[in-house]
């Protein structure tokens, strides 16, 4: 039982610690644990062989496509993704009066924060002209 608990620890921590290894170390122990729990295997070297076979062949072979799946985008500075340029000349609804050059906006459904030059109120429609990150940079006219 030990095995399975701290398996599952180890998958729980991954939560914290993004790297995609203590996943596989708790499949790992988890496995082990349950081969031991139905008396498939029994001695210490066994249950050493167990975890560490198939801690490593599943990390071998799954982490990359883990990775790709759980690792998110980054982007040097300056860079863009195309996800944030397809947003620009989109149109948006404000949700609150700009004061002071931000405000919110509704886009695809989502509320962000929002700067503009333009006098926005709520209601009014405006268009994407930027995108840097979370924020908007929003306009009345049509980029």
């Amino acid at each position: 039982m030990i095995w399975i608990i701290v398996g599952v620890l180890l998958i729980l921590s991954e939560l914290m610690a993004t790297s995609i290894v203590a996943v596989f170390l708790g499949i790992g122990a988890i496995v082990t644990g349950v081969l031991l729990y139905f008396g498939v295997i029994e001695s210490f070297t066994a249950q050493a062989i167990v975890f560490g076979v198939v801690s490593l062949s599943s990390l071998i072979v799954a982490r990359k496509r883990f990775k790709t799946i759980f690792g998110g985008f980054t982007a040097d500075a300056g860079e863009q993704s195309t996800q944030f340029q397809r947003d620009i000349g989109e149109r948006v609804t404000v949700l609150a009066d700009f004061e002071q050059g931000a405000g919110r906006v509704t886009l695809n459904g989502v509320a962000w924060n929002a700067e503009s030059s333009d006098d926005l109120k709520a209601g009014e429609v405006a268009w994407v002209i930027a995108n840097e990150g979370i924020n908007l940079t929003v306009s009345r006219k049509a980029p």
